[in-house]
Formats: structure tokens, sequence, C-alpha cells
């Protein structure tokens, strides 16, 4: 079989940074579904993307289709003659040529005929122009006059098969084999000689790396090797690194430095200005301490590096003014005094302003510090406090401090540093793999925002639906529970949900705690999944319905343990046949009349039973109380073997059906391990 490389390259203006990836991983999914459906095989789809191009290449990309057979059916053998030789006329041909097969419960005419395979040639041009217009753009944009549209306007096409032109006309572009190299080049127009040469054409002609993950790394490079210069260390933000990629072709990595005397402004503002408005990496000394210093990446070669350098430190400055600024400013009212402004600061629809919410948080937070046996005033005072940075100045222009600027302001106006660490900490974890908080003060108020949050937008009606979460209650709701499990606060979940539920305004839907409850064991069930938890084990423990997070992970513990045991599979499967014969029964209790036994193996098992209820009652051991069901792993295989259940006598029944009720209230007291079979 003949094949070629194909490329395909797309030269616009500066794509968007931060959908760079998934327009081109889209580009190369779209051009591999089109080859799939028109059947023209291939080794892989390798795709490239810089600011200004977007590019794939198919490797060994078949030439021709392979002869097909076409199949059309028709009328039935006893339609009409006048049916079926139109039928025939349509296809070419005359009723004689067609053949008769059976589908269904009937015969019917069918027409087929070998066609040739076409050239992959004719039908790129197709290809590709479905496989961009395919690509999800939420706001395409328009340019010139022309009908087209796109993330940014687009200015050449390149489409090659092996070191031919494809003919094609795509966006109004005619394909050719000329590319761009870098913008301000005079000379920067390249002739692709082969699709196979694409990427080291771009490299030796341009000094252009295509591929973005090659590009990522020799950025990390050029950082690390650039802070090591000045004897420090480069903290890379892996989100401002693929960032940073997604904004240079030519990657120069350049170190600049700052006045010392910034460095009184809390460091997490000089590094938010520093990342998000010049996208520089920061470094710090051998102690951990920020330098007055910073690493751009530049996309441009020059000769003189230094005018560069010097254009970025006179960009800086005015920012980092900015955040001394803002700093030296909102000191000067506390957070208690900006209590108020939140009132004018809408929450949410419905559901009041941030004055309302952390009036809310406040009162959650005495709830559960008392629960949990934390400072219940500093708890109090930090909940109150958590949204007063929200109307500073320095959140207002750097909305990624909110929290952290709080906790500053916090000992700046003499508060308690365990209610500063609160404010600080309530947001975490803000992501996935995120801290989290390290005080208790931190814990409760994350806790009581969260749950606010939940309760209140799920009480609104606007809870997560399908694959939409406009709100990230999902993400919220895991940050919570993950709080719950991973800092070992046994708290009542549904008391918690109902306790938010009555501090919101009537606009909550109060009934609506059990379908909070739910949407919070989905989110439980999604973090066991990726701590590689069986979904069994997860549904045996969700059937007993334990009251707090804590206490469901101890008994997925327990039960993964139990699970490693030789012995767990019959017990299992007992509590299968336990579970089916109790399933019609609806008046067994454990009042059980061991008078009634008359078999050695049923008065075992009640003995048994016995002890080991003596031995777990009221214990939270999980482990340890499976352990203890084990030892009953012989007497009731016993029972099993020698003792009928369901005989004539009523009371000989109703006492044997009693027992087994026992036995599996106590396997219940952890998990329905029946669920396990």
């Amino acid at each position: 079989m003949n094949t070629e490389n194909f490329l395909l390259e797309l030269g616009t203006e500066e794509l968007p940074p931060k959908l760079l990836q998934k327009l081109s991983s889209s580009l190369g999914d779209n051009i591999a579904l089109q080859l799939d459906a028109l059947k023209l095989s291939y080794l892989k789809v390798d795709i490239f993307s810089t600011p200004r191009r977007l590019a794939v290449v198919v490797r060994d990309l078949q030439l021709q289709q392979e002869e097909q057979l076409i199949e059309r059916k028709g009328p039935s053998i006893s339609a009409p003659d006048k049916a079926i030789e139109g039928f025939a006329k349509s296809c070419g041909t005359s009723k004689d040529k067609l053949k008769q097969k059976p589908f269904g419960s009937s015969n019917y005419y069918f027409f087929t005929k070998k066609q040739k395979g076409l050239n992959t040639i004719e039908l790129l041009e197709n290809i590709v122009d479905i496989s961009i217009k395919k690509i999800p753009i939420a706001r395409p944009m328009r340019w010139g006059d022309l009908d087209y549209s796109f993330a940014r306007p687009v200015h050449w096409l390149v489409m090659l098969l092996g070191k031919q032109i494809v003919p094609a006309k795509i966006m109004g572009l005619v394909a050719s084999n000329k590319t761009m190299g870098l913008r301000f080049k005079k000379d920067n127009k390249i002739c692709i000689s082969s699709a196979e040469k694409y990427p080291s054409i771009m490299q030796d002609r341009a000094n252009i790396e295509v591929d973005f993950l090659k590009r990522k790394e020799i950025i990390r490079s050029q950082v690390i090797q650039k802070a090591t210069e000045i004897n420090a260390k480069a903290v890379i933000d892996e989100s401002l690194l693929e960032e940073v990629c997604a904004l240079v072709e030519c990657p120069v990595a350049l170190s600049g430095g700052f006045d010392t005397k910034f460095l009184s402004v809390p460091e997490e503002a000089l590094i938010s200005a520093m990342k998000s408005h010049q996208k520089y990496f920061h470094m710090l000394d051998n102690k951990g301490n920020l330098l007055p210093a910073f690493i751009t990446v530049a996309n441009i070669e020059s000769s003189d590096l230094s005018v560069i350098i010097d254009g970025n430190e006179r960009v800086i400055r005015p920012r980092l003014s900015d955040a001394e600024f803002f700093w030296e400013h909102d000191k000067l009212v506390s957070l208690e005094n900006r209590i108020s402004k939140l009132d004018s600061v809408l929450f949410m629809e419905s559901l009041g302003s941030m004055g309302d919410k952390v009036k809310r948080i406040e009162s959650l937070s005495k709830n559960i510090a008392e629960f949990i046996g934390a400072d219940i005033n500093n708890c109090a005072r930090a909940g109150l406090l958590s949204k007063s940075d929200l109307v500073s100045e320095m959140v207002g222009e750097f909305a990624d401090l909110q929290g952290i600027m709080g906790g500053y302001y916090a000992l700046e106006d003499g508060e308690d540093e365990n209610i500063a660490l609160g404010i600080k900490e309530h947001y975490h974890p803000r992501f996935a793999g995120d801290s989290l908080p390290s005080s208790d003060e931190g814990l409760v108020v994350a806790i009581a925002d969260k749950i606010d949050t939940i309760t209140g937008i799920y009480g609104i009606g606007q809870g997560p639906t399908g694959s939409k979460d406009p709100y990230a209650l999902r993400r919220t709701a895991l940050g919570l529970l993950r709080i719950m499990v991973e800092c070992r606060l046994d708290i009542n979940l549904k008391e918690l949900i109902a306790n938010s539920l009555k501090l919101h305004s009537s606009n909550v839907d109060i009934n609506s705690d059990i379908d909070i409850y739910n949407f919070m064991m989905d989110r439980l069930r999604k973090y066991y999944k990726e701590q590689n938890v069986a979904t069994k084990v997860f549904e045996s423990v969700l059937v007993v319905r334990p009251h707090s997070p804590y206490d469901f992970h101890l008994r997925v513990q327990a039960l993964n343990e139990f699970t490693k045991s030789s012995e767990s599979k019959s017990l299992i499967e007992a509590n299968k046949r336990i579970a089916n014969m109790l399933r019609e029964e609806t008046n067994i209790n454990t009042n059980i009349d061991a008078s009634a036994f008359i078999e050695d193996a049923e008065k075992e098992l009640y003995k048994a039973t016995l002890r080991v209820s003596k031995n777990i009652k009221d214990s939270k051991d999980y482990a340890g109380n499976m352990l203890q069901l084990l030892d009953l792993k012989d007497s009731i295989d016993s029972f099993f073997d020698k003792v009928m259940v369901n005989v004539d006598d009523k009371k000989l029944r109703e006492s044997r059906l009693s027992l087994l009720y026992w036995v599996r209230s106590l396997f219940l007291s952890v998990a329905d391990v029946s669920y396990l079979s």
C-alpha cells in the first residue's frame, strides 16, 4: 500500500494562549475522525502549535481508498413493476440485473456494484474544511468583508502530501507550501519542501519549535538555567509555563530585577503582579525568600538583549508601585470597618449580599467549632471577617489574592494570629490537589463557607445538571469532603446541611436537604474512584448511610482490609444469602427466643453472635469489628450446612430468621457486605 505524510498548517493572528492546546488537539482529533470515516489508514497524527499556527502531520497516510462494495436496498419483490423498474433506473441498470435477498420477513431487490476508491489528494480539501469548521470556538471572529470565522483571522494555508501541494481553497486561502517565520524578521517566508521535514525546517530556517511540549521543556530549562546563573531558585508554576509557551515561538529567557523597597509589600501581591500581568517567573534565595528579580521569556532573537531586559524592568515598576500603593492605602481601613461595605456586594441573586453571607458563615462557624472542639470565638471572628478583603483595592486589582490579603490585613489590625490564618486559609482547597487548611480556624471557616455556598445555590434550584456546573459546586463539594475526610473531622453531614439551610432566606428550599446529601455522596463516590477504591466497596458503605464523611471513610478502609482476608468471600456470600432470605420478611427483629433452638449448629451460632455483639457494641473501630465478624465464619457455614430455616414450626422458623437478622445487623453496623458479592 502506497503512503505519504500529509501536512496541514493554518497560519493565524496570535491565538488565545489559554485556548491554544484545545484548538490544536481538536484540529488533530477532527482530522483523524474524518480519515477514519473515509476508511483511509494512517500510522499516527502528530499535532503542532505556536501562537501563530496550528499544524497537523499525518504519518504514512494511505494514498488511495480501497475498492468499496456499494449496496442499495430497493422495493420488495412483491412491489409493482413500475416501482422496481424505477429503482433499477435510478441505479443505472435494469430489473434483470438486480439481486433478490431476504431482509426481515420478506425478500427485496438489491443493487450492488464495486466502486473504485478515490485518490486521497482529491479528498483532503473537504477533510480539512470540515475539520476546521468542527473546532469548537466559543466566540469566533470575522475579518475584513469575508464570510469566514475562526478564533483569530487566518492568513496562510499550507497543505502538502509528501512533496506535492494539495489543490485546495479553504477560508478564501489557496493552499501552498509557503509558511511564515517570526513576525519581526524581514525575510520570514519559508518554503516547506516536504511534509515529513516540517518540524526540522521550521527549527532550522526560523528557529521556531513547533512542538508545544518540546518548546515547553526548552522554556523550563532556560528558566532554570537563568536562575542558576544568579544563585537563585526559579518557581515554575505549570499553568504559567503553559501560558508562556503559548505566547512564544522562539523562546529566549532573560532575567531582570526591581527595587528592593517593594519587598516590604506582601510577597503574594508582588508575585501576582509579576505572574498575572507580565507572565514573569519569580525567584527565591536559598532560604526561600522572594528575591527582587524575575525571569521573562522573550519571543525574539536580538543582538542586544539588554534593551529587552531594560524594557521589562521599566514595565514591571509601575505594576509593583500599584501593589505598594494598594497595600499602604488598604491598611488605613480595618477589616471590621469594611464589613458594612459587603452589604453592597451581591453574593448571588436570591441569596443576598456578601454581608448576609458572612453572617451565615459566622453562625455556622460557631456550631462547627463547638462540635470539633475549636476556639468558638476565634472561629466566629474569622468567619465574620473572611470576606472583608473583597472590598479592598488590592483584591479589586488582584482577585487571586482574596483571603490571602485578608490574612495580612487582619494582622495589621491586631487580630489574633489564628484568626488571620483562618481568614487566609478558608478558600482552601481551591482546586484538585491543593493544600488543606492547617489551622482549626481555617478548617472551620472553610467548611462553613463551602456548605453555605452549596446549600444556597442548590436550594434555589441552580445545582449542577449533566455536564453543566456554572458555579463549580462539584469542585466546592469535593473540597469540603476532602477537609472532613483527610483532616479526620467526624462532622454529621446531614445536620450540617440542615443547619445551613435554616440560615438562608425563604428563597432557599429548606426541603432540598436530601438532594444535597445525595449530591455530596456522588462527589464522595468520585473521590474514592480517584483513590482506586472499588465501586462495590463504596456502594456497600453507602447503603448504611453513615452520618459523616470521615465515618464513611473509616468504614471504607475497614472493608478494604476485610476483602483481603481469604475468609471474606464465604462471609460475603453468606450475607447475600441471608439478605435474600430476609427480603420478604417484614416482622423480623433481634428479639430471639433461644430456647426454641434444637440444633447444635444454631445454638453455636447464637453463642458466637452474642459474644461478637458484646465485643463490637458501640465500637467505631470498624477494622477491628470486621475482624471480630470474621470469627463468625465457621458458625455461619455450619448453620447453613446443618439447619433448615423454613420449617413448618412457626416459632422455630421465626427464631432462626431472627438469628440471621441479628447476624446481618452486626455486619450492617459497618457496611452491607452482600454488595461485595
